[in-house]
């Protein structure tokens, strides 16, 4: 992402000939990963076998033999919230773009923000300003209230988020 100045790394540019396991996959990384500002890393990276993963996963998963965390090797995620919008919506954009390539055999998106869904901006925009607003609530909340003497954490959070929703929506 020179033209951005974004840092990037480029991994392994060409699968091997040999190697189209479903199940398996060699050691290397295949293809590359970026960070936008304020944002975690988007991986467009695959293992041998063409699945979607990223060198983070595969160091965590890679050796393990409990199948639920098997699936953990392909579950990548980006938290974009202090990237911002635009960030959001380009890292969107180009999903959209490599899937309409037909780059992926098979490409689901969860998207918090709506906006794979719905291309709708204004719907963008709410749902971070919204996610802000929780996070300063939050802050404030914490800064002002303290715990009080004797009181156990799980009923101290129990009144700092009856605080925040009376705050938010003017109900208990």
């Amino acid at each position: 992402m020179e033209v951005r100045k974004w840092e990037y790394n480029i991994y392994q540019d060409e699968f091997p000939n040999d190697y189209n396991l479903k199940n398996s996959y060699n050691e290397n990384i295949y293809g590359i990963s970026f960070t936008p500002p304020e944002c975690e890393t988007v991986s467009l990276c695959f293992l041998s076998n063409r699945k979607m993963s990223s060198p983070v996963l595969l160091k965590f998963y890679e050796k393990t033999s409990d199948k639920p965390e098997q699936e953990y090797l392909y579950m990548l995620s980006v938290k974009t919230q202090f990237a911002g919008v635009e960030i959001h919506k380009f890292i969107i954009e180009l999903f959209r773009y490599l899937q309409k390539q037909e780059y992926f055999e098979t490409l689901e998106i969860i998207d918090e923000g709506k906006y794979w869904e719905t291309r709708d901006e204004n719907l963008l925009q709410d749902i971070f300003k919204q996610n802000v607003n929780l996070l300063d609530n939050f802050s404030l909340v914490i800064e002002s209230i303290p715990k009080k003497n004797g009181e156990s954490y799980e009923k101290y959070f129990e009144r700092l988020k009856n605080i925040i929703r009376n705050r938010n929506y003017g109900t208990g």
